[in-house]
């Protein structure tokens, strides 16, 4: 059963009770108004025509008693059971006179006298269809009453049902979503997508950071058993180079001299080869203690600037700098590492008369909390597709020289401090790139 539903019922269970007693109470009170004042059109005209009749019986009472007094009208004997009847009854009344209907007639007593006169209006029957006409008048005015109030109480019910219907369709329906995209997260599917729901995404990015941090725990591994075993073979080659030279005074001098020159190039070239990945290797694998401290981030860029300016005097350098740049809290000799990477590659990319600029400001991270943003562009070629896939893995270069580990050390070092570091859109025409960095206060150099 459906959440909507559920609401629906528990709508319907909440509402009949208090509706049918409302209802109940409300019936009983219209029933006594009505009793109370009956006021249709019908009522009104009954009303009239009993008073019209009271008086038409009186007019005839008082002309039938004069027609009797002047001797116009005989007196009758009563010759039928009714009228006797009428007459045992005015005598032991004592009254001195009274007047009586039976049927269409009108009957005078006085003393032992009767008169009699036809009417020419049945009052007897009229009376009664009076009374009839009250009773259906009031009844109809009730039953069209109460009809229209149950009618009406039905229909502002439905609504009402249909309204609670439409809510629960709107407030069910993002629930649904958001239990079915919880069950898709628990079950592993970190790419569902809820509207206006940043949960799956943060989760993704968490997951994304974690990944990253277990490859970079597996590299660093290999990266120590590499270095061990590359330090291993640097030992016999270098003693076979010093017993190469050593033997240089041996028969066929110049000959031997020349492929012991050849022999001692080419294992000094390898042995150069050897030394720079153990470096790699030695700097990606280690592990310093991170301590982070306030950092003034314009200034920080401005000195790697200048330390590189000598290394490539052929780029142009600029840096913008936002006024209300916070300082960064991180460890100086990691950011160190991150701009001199960053920089380099930026330099690389740039080539003779190429630019860079750097850019130091306030940003917001993709959870919603507060950094510090270093973006370094440059005016090189771009990044290939490739590239972009796979740019922050190790061992992986793009350049020829490169061992393709500084990328990857250098958000190592981003992600230590409590960062990251993301690909943007190159200003410049070439790479960008984002560090940012947790924020550390209220600048104190302004």
């Amino acid at each position: 059963m459906s959440l909507r539903t559920r609401l629906a019922l528990v709508f319907v269970a909440a509402t009949l009770v208090p509706l049918g007693a409302t209802l109940w109470l409300a019936s009983i009170l219209l029933d006594q108004s009505l009793r109370l004042r009956p006021s249709n059109q019908l009522t009104v005209l009954a009303e009239s025509l009993e008073r019209t009749g009271r008086e038409y019986y009186r007019q005839a009472c008082d002309q039938l008693r004069s027609d009797a007094g002047s001797g116009r009208l005989q007196p009758v004997s009563p010759d039928t059971p009714e009228l006797k009847q009428m007459a045992e009854e005015f005598r032991s009344s004592g009254e001195p006179e009274r007047f009586a209907r039976t049927g269409s007639q009108l009957v005078y007593f006085l003393g032992n006298k009767v008169w009699t006169e036809a009417l020419p209006v049945n009052l007897t029957h009229l009376a009664e269809e009076i009374a009839n006409a009250r009773v259906t008048a009031s009844r109809d005015l009730r039953r069209g009453v109460f009809g229209a109030w149950w009618l009406l109480a039905a229909l502002i019910w439905l609504f009402a049902l249909g309204l609670v219907w439409w809510v629960a369709t709107r407030f069910s329906q993002p629930i649904v979503k958001l239990t079915a995209a919880m069950r898709a997260l628990a079950a592993g599917n970190f790419r569902i997508r809820v509207e206006h729901n940043q949960t799956a995404s943060e989760l993704e990015r968490n997951r994304d950071r974690l990944v990253y941090l277990t490859q970079l725990a597996s590299w660093q591994v290999l990266a120590r058993k590499m270095a061990h075993e590359v330090k291993n073979s640097l030992t016999p080659i270098r003693l076979t180079v010093e017993e190469m030279v050593a033997r240089h005074d041996e028969p066929d001098l110049e000959g031997r001299k020349l492929f012991l020159a050849q022999a001692a190039s080419i294992v000094t070239d390898e042995i150069e080869s050897l030394e720079r990945r153990i470096r790699a290797f030695s700097e990606f694998s280690s592990e310093p203690p991170v301590c982070p401290e306030p950092l003034d981030l314009p200034a920080l860029v401005e000195e790697r600037i200048a330390f590189l300016r000598t290394a490539h005097p052929e780029v142009r350098y600029a840096v913008e700098t936002a006024g209300n740049t916070p300082p960064a809290l991180a460890d100086q000799d990691l950011v160190k590492g991150i701009l001199v990477n960053l920089l380099e590659n930026a330099a690389e990319a740039a080539g003779e008369g190429g630019r860079i600029l750097t850019k130091v400001a306030p940003a917001q991270a993709p959870d919603g909390g507060q950094r510090v943003a270093i973006e370094v562009h440059d005016s090189g070629p771009g990044l290939s597709e490739l590239a972009r896939k796979s740019l922050f893995q190790p061992t992986i270069s793009f350049k020829q020289r490169g061992m393709g580990l500084g990328l990857s050390i250098a958000r190592k070092s981003a992600l230590l401090s409590g960062g990251d570091i993301l690909l943007i859109t190159g200003e410049l025409g070439g790479a960008g790139f984002r560090v940012l960095l947790p924020t550390g206060g209220s600048p104190s150099w302004t």
